[in-house]
């Protein structure tokens, strides 16, 4: 349930995209899920791949600031609520949302949501406990 998030930052210009998407797919590593926050100047792009090391590696040979960071991973239905079922379970237990992003998963009717909590460990075991699976890239 808790897996390693792929994080670059990187100033804000035309072709950046590009040029960190084309590192990734020369060393063959597949991107699950994609997310970017930026600013006028800067961005940060937060990655699940399925080689979350390996791309650390590539892209710190070539000069990018990246880490990774422990988030969850949890597959939920793709229906209405279950996004709103995980925020409430979460939110009645204590426990923040820093951020999260979240895609239609390959299996029909189902989804998958990335969280990043304050408390990782105890959130995934909370998680667990309700009987929502991880989702693995």
């Amino acid at each position: 349930m808790i897996i390693d998030q792929l994080s670059v930052f990187s100033e804000n210009r035309a072709g950046m995209l590009a040029d960190i998407t084309q590192l990734l797919a020369d060393a063959e590593i597949d991107i699950e899920a994609l997310t970017i926050a930026e600013t006028a100047e800067f961005g940060v792009l937060r990655f699940i791949v399925d080689a979350p090391k390996k791309a650390l590696a590539v892209l710190k040979l070539e000069g990018f600031v990246a880490s990774l960071t422990p988030v969850i991973a949890l597959r939920m239905g793709n229906a209405p609520g279950s996004l709103a079922k995980i925020a409430k379970l979460l939110g009645d237990a204590g426990i923040s949302i820093e951020y999260l992003y979240a895609c239609v998963a390959r299996e029909i009717g189902s989804a998958f949501v990335i969280l990043r909590v304050e408390d990782i460990d105890v959130a995934a075991e909370l998680l667990k406990e309700k009987g929502y699976e991880a989702y693995k890239p």
